[in-house]
């Protein structure tokens, strides 16, 4: 029995000793190594790149108030179109007490004269038509009537406008009404009723009531690498895809691009503005996110490789042409090549159409 378990032992030592050698053997086989054929093609090749940015009015203007105060009523709401003109909001005028006091003090001396020069021109009037002064006399009486009641007139004007803001005599044109300048939409209301604003002036800037921008004059404003600004002109073609807009791309023309480049996270970008041709049938609002697709060059009709076939060697550049396909031998070859669109690239010298060039390597599904 020992003798029998003995030479079972030995007979699967042998197997595991002999399946050992053969598996490091199958390891130790050098590999082959198969490469797709490549033919060299006639194509055109296209090299563009992609500015992010967003898509702003031409031109947004800040609506100011002309004089300060509390906001009494607000009569339009972020996205009213609006003209030059209407009115957004009304002002009620808080009145400064040393210049109020002022203007209660002007009147009542003002209205005092008036009397008083009523009754002096009563008084020579009935004089005058019975004959007991002279014209020149009466005149004189007259106007300073007139001058006092004119006065009287100014005087109640002015402590109207600095207890409300509003005259009289310029009501509809009135101050504490704030209007837009320009025709457009309204982007942004920032103010509510009770909030104090104030005029702008040497000092300040005074609150922005609204904002008003023209929809139909937009711009792409994105930035742009250094590496390729150079080749950016005004007034070449611009595609802008938005991401709220889907399935559809705007024309735009390249209007400016910044002498000024800013570093960003290490990079130099140089800031750059198109205008948008909107479609009447899209509709853009401000501060949209957008993507510039941007053309820096092409060429058409010129004989192309995949990139991937291309390799690099100090200066040189190189293809393997093959020598024999069964079994794959390759030579290699020097190539002058061109613009690449970082898939396909431009081969000016050094092969033709009916070339055949070792491509990317085959690789078998286990």
């Amino acid at each position: 029995m020992k003798r029998i378990l003995r030479i079972i032992g030995f007979a699967l030592l042998g197997l595991l000793v002999i399946s050992t050698f053969m598996f490091l053997w199958q390891k130790s086989k050098p590999k082959t190594i198969s490469y797709a054929i490549v033919t060299p093609k006639i194509g055109d090749i296209e090299k563009s790149t992609v500015a992010t940015g967003k898509v702003e009015p031409r031109n947004e203007i800040l609506i100011k108030p002309q004089m300060s105060g509390i906001i009494s009523k607000v009569h339009k709401e972020a996205g009213d179109i609006v003209k030059a003109g209407d009115i957004i909001a009304t002002i009620q005028v808080v009145p400064d007490m040393v210049n109020l006091s002022s203007a209660e003090s002007r009147v009542e001396r003002a209205q005092i004269a008036a009397n008083q020069s009523k009754r002096n021109y009563e008084r020579d009037k009935d004089l005058y038509e019975k004959s007991v002064i002279s014209l020149e006399e009466f005149e004189k009486v007259s106007l300073q009537y007139k001058n006092d009641q004119e006065e009287l007139r100014a005087a109640t004007d002015n402590l109207s406008l600095v207890r409300t803001g509003i005259t009289q005599s310029s009501a509809t044109t009135s101050n504490t009404l704030v209007r837009s300048t320009v025709n457009g939409t309204i982007l942004d209301i920032p103010v509510k009723v009770g909030n104090s604003v104030i005029q702008s002036n040497n000092f300040n800037d005074g609150t922005t009531v609204a904002s008003v921008a023209d929809l139909s004059d937009m711009l792409f404003i994105g930035k742009i690498d250094e590496t390729e600004v150079g080749k950016l002109t005004p007034g070449m073609p611009i595609e802008i895809t938005i991401g709220a807009i889907q399935d559809r791309t705007i024309p735009a023309i390249l209007e400016y691009i910044s002498p000024k480049g800013v570093e960003e996270s290490g990079a130099i970008l140089f800031e750059m503005k198109a205008a948008l041709s909107i479609p009447d049938d899209i509709f853009i609002r401000a501060g949209y996110s957008a993507n510039a697709n941007i053309k820096l060059d092409e060429r058409n009709g010129v004989l192309t490789i995949p990139e991937s076939s291309l390799e690099f060697g100090g200066d040189s550049s190189f293809v393997y042409l093959v020598k024999n396909e069964e079994p794959q031998v390759f030579d290699r070859h020097n190539v002058t090549i061109g613009l690449s669109d970082g898939i396909n690239i431009e081969v000016t010298d050094g092969l033709n159409e009916n070339d055949k060039i070792r491509g990317a390597e085959i690789i078998e599904k286990k």
